[in-house]
């Protein structure tokens, strides 16, 4: 499976749930389901790697000002629903986090940013389809901390002035 391929599965899965995170993990489970095992540990290859590539200090401190404070596993679910808005908006969002005030149309902070689902929705087809718990994917490890440097998420100074667009957007 190539990065094409894995961006029109989360698309169109995407946009068959008409943007509600749950339903689109179940929509991604039922369209990974159709595939060969293979390919659907290709596609948790795909999003593994993305949902690493999105581990920095400035998404975090995004996520924190769209959410109101990002514990851990708000980052890690924020960052799973992050891949499932799409190529455009997450790789917009990698390259420059405060562009997520431009990327974003509605978002309901009760609904939108929690894609916890969404990151187990390769593992789920996987395990139908064989009834075997998914292989490692043979990625490097994680990294222990964020790419970047730490910001502080209490200083709301610090938040307003690094995320200038989103904070009026969402915070003001």
């Amino acid at each position: 499976m190539d990065e094409t391929e894995f961006w029109e599965i989360v698309d169109s899965t995407r946009e068959a749930a008409e943007g509600d995170p749950e339903d689109h993990a179940d929509l991604l489970v039922e369209r990974l389901v159709r595939l060969d095992p293979e390919a659907v540990l290709d596609f948790a290859r795909h999003f593994e790697a993305r949902y690493n590539r999105a581990y920095t200090w400035d998404l975090w401190g995004a996520a924190w000002v769209l959410l109101d404070g990002a514990s851990d596993d708000a980052f890690d679910f924020f960052r799973c629903w992050l891949i499932g808005q799409g190529r455009e908006v997450f790789e917009g969002a990698v390259h420059d986090p405060d562009a997520l005030a431009g990327l974003l149309g509605e978002f309901d902070e009760e609904i939108d940013g929690d894609g916890e689902e969404l990151g187990y929705a390769a593992d789920e087809a996987y395990e139908q389809l064989t009834g075997a718990v998914a292989p490692e994917l043979g990625l490097p490890a994680a990294a222990a901390e964020p790419a970047g440097s730490p910001l502080d998420f209490e200083d709301e100074g610090v938040l307003a002035g690094r995320f200038p667009r989103l904070w009026e957007r969402f915070r003001d």
